[in-house]
């Protein structure tokens, strides 16, 4: 079978690619890359480095939970040490018995059992910290939107140094 190319079909065809292109279908689909975590104002009160790495943080009942992903590509990052305080039913937040560490699993999760926290200075809040090295240091403050509340999530997204 023989294509005919003729004038009429080169420029319809023409006219066909160019609209595909200018409408960017044509463009290489590109990824967005997943911004880095900011430090956050009055994250890093009362922090002390190298806190233990802990199997819980006193009685428990209080869980703190979130994820660890590296900026760009949004890979989990497993194995990256998340320290934990917060003023809790069992000790204010610049008491040493307040603060300990977990790991991330393989999944770039981490998970620590610690107090109740209960409100300071009107808020209830919990710090977290990243600051093993490999990365940008990053300090997190969530508040938490009730002292009732007995979980609280906090997600960060590390940058390289």
């Amino acid at each position: 079978m023989t294509a005919l190319l003729n004038r009429r079909y080169v420029l319809a065809a023409g006219s066909s690619m160019a609209a595909t292109a200018v409408s960017g279908l044509l463009v290489p689909a590109q990824a967005q890359g997943l911004a880095p975590t900011r430090s956050m104002s009055g994250g890093a009160n009362n922090y002390r480095k190298g806190a233990p790495i802990v199997e819980r943080i006193g009685r428990g009942g209080f869980w703190m939970s979130g994820t660890v992903r590296r900026a760009g590509d949004g890979a989990p990052l497993a194995g990256q040490r998340i320290q934990v305080w917060a003023h809790t039913t069992e000790g204010y937040e610049d008491n040493v018995k307040s603060h300990g560490a977990t790991l991330t699993d393989a999944n770039g999760v981490f998970r620590l059992e610690m107090p109740q926290i209960v409100p300071a200075f009107g808020q209830p809040h919990g710090h977290l910290a990243y600051d093993t090295g490999d990365y940008k240091t990053v300090f997190l403050r969530p508040v938490m939107p009730s002292a009732k509340v007995t979980s609280l999530e906090a997600h960060f997204v590390l940058e390289q140094v």
